[in-house]
């Protein structure tokens, strides 16, 4: 039984919501679908928001939320020996028939064990029973990289869930027992059974091999979804508990027509697709009763073709994602007045390095498209940058802080604000073979951006917590055997200490030059680029 505490608070926040779906889940499938973060977090993902009411759409469905306790909530959680619990009905996860997590970030991933402890259910699917529910996942790690996390899954689906789930679901309901479920599954297009594959290593650590069992498919083919017009993902609740409060997000877009080097999205969201103007404008106002916070949901907005047309909906206030430094961008924001805070991404300092990892934008174009934000009476623009890029070197952390310096004289409007990312080589991106910089580079750059810009008025410098972000690269790049760091993690040990213990040599995945010949973990997974296609635009950089 649930500590009143727990209950007290889950009340709460269920009173503060508009548009939570409850249904008796008596004659249908029980899913409980489980955001491996807080509750502000993962009620701020369209992504998590679109599935619940996908999900509970479908009249033999019955399915409810549940997430990772907030730091105050989870001493409460641990002193009482509660499980964790479902919204909705307050029930545990234990008592679901399937549990479904949507994963979107790597450093999520210690979260899924620990949601998996304090509800009482085996780690691995080998050490779980029929009794058990069925653990399922999907997010945008799972396009990419489901391997540190495999052991742990049931079923993963390898691209976007819209047109799976509705597939998987039917072999479900078909099936007589669990068995016939996975023979019904394995001949389901992107839906991966991790427990179908044997995965062997030579002595050198490297992968030697990966066989399919039981007609398991060598490749596991991307699924995506055709159209946005007739696959809509679209959040049912609202409320004042999340980073966009009362907000109601709409997506405009989907993948990105610029496909940088660095930048996961433009590889394994494509090819772009954008809503039409009707759809998108039927689905605005359909908002209004509610609300008239609407967020346009999309990787570069700047490109969607009717943003501006959109933009002038009356009675609406729009809140849009990052916008590529263009004169377009600074004419979008004259139809944002009122709002705070826009964000660009330059990523690197030099025209140089942007070469490198073709974002095709020019100091120029930075310049002036930051001058003509500012001017419009934006109090932060936010400019995003990496350290620590494919052929970086210290000039190039010279001409970004040279860069920002120029911004800032041309315009005594407006605050800059800088954030600064560690690079992190991602998956079925140009840049997979290439190793993560080595720690203390890193911080030496960091350290020269922060010293040389702190002491500017109206310039603020921040910077991802490092550890992190080699943990992230670690989650990344990582195969099976990285399964154990995550498990070692779940003891409250910290990544590092996690590898040690479980005899993980983290420099093998994070400083290792990925030799075009070498088997990924990734690999089996057939992501629609050529790989030949990625390792010349590799090459291509490397000579930048």
């Amino acid at each position: 039984m649930a500590g009143k505490k727990i209950l007290t608070r889950i009340d709460y926040l269920l009173t503060k919501e508009k548009g939570t779906i409850f249904k008796d889940p008596g004659g249908k499938i029980n899913i409980c679908l489980v955001y491996p973060n807080t509750y502000h977090i993962g009620m701020s993902s369209l992504g998590f928001q679109g599935l619940y009411t996908l999900l509970n759409e479908r009249p033999d469905v019955v399915c409810e939320r549940a997430f990772l306790p907030d730091e105050e909530d989870m001493e409460e959680y641990i002193r009482t020996g509660t499980e964790i619990i479902s919204f909705e009905s307050k029930r545990p996860l234990s008592r679901f028939e399937i549990i479904a997590f949507s994963v979107s970030f790597e450093n999520d991933y210690p979260n899924i064990l620990r949601i998996l402890e304090l509800s009482r259910i085996p780690l691995r699917s080998g050490q779980r029973s029929r009794m058990h529910p069925l653990l399922i996942m999907g997010g945008v790690v799972a396009f990419f990289n489901p391997e540190p996390l495999a052991d742990f899954f049931d079923f993963c689906f390898i691209g976007e869930a819209e047109e799976m789930l509705r597939e998987f679901i039917d072999a479900y309901n078909n099936s007589c027992n669990r068995e016939d479920l996975y023979k019904r599954a394995v001949g389901i297009e992107g839906l991966y059974i991790p427990k179908f594959y044997d995965v062997k290593y030579f002595d050198d650590n490297k992968l030697s091999g990966r066989a399919g069992l039981n007609n398991a498919p060598e490749k596991i083919k991307r699924r995506f979804i055709k159209s946005l017009d007739e696959n809509r993902l679209r959040p049912s609740i609202m409320t004042n508990e999340t980073e966009f409060s009362n907000m109601y997000l709409v997506e405009a877009m989907r993948g990105c027509p610029w496909s940088c080097r660095f930048c996961a999205t433009g590889y394994i969201f494509n090819p772009p697709r954008r809503k039409s103007s009707d759809i998108l404008k039927r689905d605005i106002n359909e908002t209004l009763s509610n609300t008239s916070r609407v967020g346009l949901i999309g990787p570069s907005l700047t490109d969607y073709p009717y943003i501006t047309d959109i933009l002038c909906i009356d009675g609406v206030d729009f809140s849009i994602t990052s916008l590529r430094a263009s004169r377009k961008s600074a004419e979008i924001m004259r139809s944002l007045k009122g709002h705070k805070s826009i964000s660009i991404a330059p990523e690197a300092g030099t025209e140089r390095l942007r070469r490198a990892i073709d974002k095709k934008i020019t100091n120029e174009d930075i310049i002036e498209t930051s001058r003509l934000i500012l001017r419009e009476g934006i109090e932060n623009l936010r400019l995003y940058f990496m350290v620590g890029l494919p052929t970086e070197e210290d000039r190039d952390i010279e001409g970004l802080i040279s860069l920002v310096k120029t911004i800032r004289s041309s315009s005594d409007k407006g605050n800059l604000v800088l954030t600064l990312s560690t690079f992190i080589p991602k998956p079925f991106t140009p840049f997979q073979w290439h190793p993560m910089e080595k720690t203390a580079i890193v911080k030496n750059r960091l350290q020269m951006i922060k010293k040389s810009l702190t002491r500017l008025g109206g310039v603020r410098v921040f910077h991802d917590v490092q550890k992190y972000a080699y943990m992230q690269g670690l989650f990344s790049r990582g195969d099976r055997r990285v399964s154990h760091v995550i498990e070692g993690m779940g003891s409250g040990n910290d990544w590092q200490k996690a590898c040690r213990e479980s005899g993980i040599k983290a420099d093998f995945y994070l400083f290792r030059n990925f030799d075009f010949h070498d088997m990924l973990p990734w690999e089996f997974i057939d992501n629609g680029t050529p790989v030949k296609k990625l390792w010349a635009e590799y090459q291509e950089a490397l000579a930048t």
